[in-house]
């Protein structure tokens, strides 16, 4: 669908080694939603194309690349990922959490560094701000200068906002993470492993979020935008 997927045998690897060399970074996790997102939002698109690394989240971009590519493209939901880039964060780099309800990103941070002694939360911070809150926690970032830069705004908003707001912190890797606060606080829960490993998580996120029903619409959309873009369909 005109998006990148990136591959790689260690992305955490590759991410740390950006970082450390004083690289900043944008990094997408992508699902079938976003693509479809992105042929109707061409900031959105050009974002995408243009983001450091694009991570293949969702089922269906392994399934796209199985079915259609017929080539073994394995998935990495970003909450994973994110997990994993904690795990292996030094104490002296830090992290911010940006996004979600009043409460969620402290709430999330504090469950991530019960579960990863050492880590140094540098900001939790809520995503519902005014204008003027939004100038001091820009101040902020500039201030500290943080290693790693999680946003929890939700597609397309967060990558949009990332995108504005990179040159805040020139040498940070900025990750949007969606909804993964509500998880790591214990808002929400994820899907069983064997749901997971099935390529059913989208059905149990539905069953937790009935009102989702219509963004769902997106995965059957996706599948014929997909095949329709190889056989030589371009929206635009």
């Amino acid at each position: 669908m005109g998006l990148p997927v990136h591959q790689s045998a260690d992305y955490v690897g590759w991410l740390l080694e950006t970082m450390r060399s004083g690289h900043s970074g944008h990094i997408v996790t992508l699902n079938a939603e976003m693509c479809v997102q992105a042929e109707t939002n061409a900031e959105l698109r050009r974002i995408i194309q243009n983001a450091t690394l694009v991570l293949p989240d969702g089922a269906g971009i392994e399934l796209y690349f199985q079915w259609v590519q017929r080539r073994k493209v394995k998935r990495y939901p970003g909450i994973e990922f994110a997990a994993d880039v904690l795990q292996q964060l030094q104490p002296t780099e830090s992290v911010v959490f940006y996004g979600g309800a009043p409460g969620m990103a402290a709430e999330a941070a504090q469950t991530c560094q019960q579960q990863f002694p050492g880590l140094q939360v540098a900001i939790a911070q809520h995503g519902y701000l005014s204008d003027t809150e939004q100038v001091n926690f820009h101040k902020q970032l500039q201030a500290l200068q943080p290693s790693i830069i999680f946003v929890g705004l939700g597609v397309p908003r967060q990558e949009l906002w990332i995108a504005a707001n990179r040159s805040l912190c020139p040498q940070s890797i900025w990750i949007g993470v969606g909804g993964s606060f509500d998880i790591w606080a214990g808002k929400k829960q994820r899907a069983p492993a064997w749901m997971c490993n099935n390529n059913l998580e989208w059905l149990y996120r539905l069953y937790q979020e009935p009102w989702r029903w219509r963004r769902m619409l997106a995965l059957p959309k996706f599948v014929f935008r997909s095949v329709g873009y190889d056989l030589g369909w371009r929206p635009f």
